[in-house]
């Protein structure tokens, strides 16, 4: 690669040194997909208490807060993204007395929790959208979401071609209650799932009281789900072409990235920064490029993103310096820091992304410790520092996402990254919930008995122990917002950190010999170092002391 000695820097956004300490630029935040966590009631079904229980596993890993995914009141037509009430537990879950209890226990132990905030659309069962099938056409009930009369003679035809990003049309017909057809709602994901309109008031008024719901509860930050949409193009346009909506698309379409978004962070922000602490928001948003994603990243609006494009980003040095270039450009135009992320709970884990097997792992811990060693806040999805793969054979009777149903399959959906995580015992369900527990909402195949937190606890070789011992060291050798490229082989990235650290990326499929820069600190395979001269392995990373550190 081509020698680069010019710092790429991300400042404060005021420049104070207090700015600059904020936890949350170089956080590492674990995301917990509850239903698949830990099962504390026996129920095969992943709770309140199963989190409580098991913060230690997060607190020995070393993460800074942890971010749930929904837990509100929900019918589970999306795996909670569709909430029914966004002020109370479900009781699959627990109850509020239970989060109470588990916020406590995460403060604690030091762990600060961030909760998924669903803005876009609610659930059908909503008490609004109840109401809005309820009313009359053009009622104020109705004005809450998003229904138009329908095209056509009789408005046989949808307002307008938008797609559905689960497969089919983005609008269902309702049915007045004499039984005649009547208007079209919008439901950018399942019909289930209808859209807010977010022109109104009311929709305004009452997010930030649920806001303020929370933030008295003492929550530590805000996950914004499709941050991105909420608003939509005056007129609701036609798109003119079909395939349009796909769950993590960067298209310019007139449903995503509207610029009136920016008028209600900027509103939620003053409402957070009026709250003690520094309570922060992360958006999952989808843009066409670093420079719309850096609009969401202002001072005054939300504190970070996730960083898809890195997430997407093919296994080349080439592929992978690129999107870090662009991405800490783009943030630090506005202040920001920059996320890293590898897998979540809407995309094929990335041991399988990779290859799978034995290169897929391999891979995976490479890209662990090159993620870990960028400046900037890294997003660790459930069971990666297990090293788990996606899981491509679930019966299909037990499948739930709405993505594989409303395609009939031709989307495999999103429940293979989903399965319940192996915590002990040499037999699925792993320990997921309490003794006895025959089987959890989602089967774990029999090979994850050697993937176990307790078979990896004591492995130094294990990725478990990778993953813990470069959070410690991240602690030491992490801090601070400069990366400097340094002179390296063809396929090979290195870069060092203003702390000393130098991270070195083999990611071509040959050994590599190459002057060693100092002491090994970490590596993710064995790395031979003889007379000055380091042999590394086939897509591996290293972390070195620096000669100068």
């Amino acid at each position: 690669m081509p020698s680069d000695a010019t710092p790429l820097t991300q400042a404060g956004t005021t420049g104070a040194d207090a700015d600059r300490a904020a936890w949350w630029r170089d956080a590492v935040i674990y995301q917990v997909y509850i239903r698949s966590f830990a099962d504390s009631d026996g129920d095969g079904v992943g709770d309140m208490g199963g989190i409580r229980q098991r913060l230690p596993h997060l607190a020995d890993l070393g993460v800074d807060a942890v971010w749930i995914t929904p837990f509100y009141t929900s019918p589970m037509a999306d795996g909670g993204y569709d909430v029914a009430d966004y002020r109370d537990v479900d009781p699959l879950f627990g109850g509020l007395e239970d989060f109470d209890a588990m916020l406590a226990e995460a403060h604690r132990l030091g762990i600060k929790v961030i909760v998924d905030l669903v803005p876009n659309h609610t659930s059908d069962q909503h008490p609004w959208f109840v109401e809005a099938l309820a009313a009359e056409p053009g009622s104020p009930a109705r004005e809450r979401y998003i229904f138009r009369p329908g095209r056509g003679e009789n408005g046989e035809l949808p307002p307008n071609d938008w797609e559905s990003v689960f497969g089919g049309l983005a609008w269902t017909r309702t049915t007045n209650p004499d039984g005649t057809p009547g208007e079209w709602y919008l439901h950018l994901f399942a019909p289930e799932q209808p859209d807010l309109n977010w022109r109104n008031p009311a929709v305004r008024e009452e997010f930030a009281d649920i806001l303020r719901f929370w933030l008295d509860r003492g929550v530590d930050g805000f996950r914004v789900d499709v941050a991105h949409g909420m608003f939509k193009a005056e007129g609701l346009p036609d798109v003119g072409t079909t395939g349009q909506a796909e769950m993590l698309t960067t298209a310019v379409l007139p449903y995503w990235d509207q610029d009136e978004v920016h008028g209600v962070y900027r509103e939620w922000r003053a409402l957070l920064d009026s709250y003690p602490g520094e309570r922060i928001f992360v958006a999952e948003a989808w843009v066409p490029n670093a420079e719309r994603m850096a609009r969401y990243l202002r001072a005054d609006e939300l504190h970070q993103a996730f960083n898809f494009a890195y997430l997407h980003a093919e296994w080349s040095a080439e592929a992978l310096r690129a999107v870090i270039d662009d991405s800490l450009a783009a943030t630090a135009q506005v202040g920001a820091p920059t996320t890293w992320v590898l897998s979540n709970h809407d995309v094929v884990r990335h041991v399988t992304r990779y290859g799978g097997g034995e290169q897929g792992t391999r891979r995976a811990r490479a890209a662990a410790l090159l993620m870990l060693g960028l400046p900037g806040s890294a997003y660790v999805y459930q069971g990666e520092e297990l090293g788990l793969e996606e899981i491509q054979d679930l019966p299909v009777e037990l499948i739930e996402d709405p993505r594989y149903h409303r395609t009939n399959g031709e989307d495999p959906g999103r429940d293979g990254c989903r399965v319940p995580l192996p915590w002990s015992g040499t037999a699925a369900p792993f320990g997921f919930g309490p003794e006895g527990l025959e089987k959890a909402w989602l089967p774990a195949p029999a090979r994850w008995a050697a993937l176990t937190v307790e078979a990896q606890r004591e492995d130094p070789a294990s990725m478990l122990s990778l993953y813990r011992e470069a959070l410690r060291l991240r602690r030491q050798w992490g801090g601070g917002e400069l990366l400097n490229w340094l002179p390296s082989p063809e396929g090979v990235l290195t870069f060092s950190r203003e702390t000393g650290l130098e991270v070195t990326v083999n990611v071509t499929d040959k050994d590599v010999e190459l002057p060693a820069p100092g002491e090994v600190l970490l590596a993710s395979a064995p790395v031979e170092v003889t007379g000055g001269v380091a042999r590394i392995p086939a897509e591996t990373a290293v972390w070195w002391r620096g000669a100068g550190a």
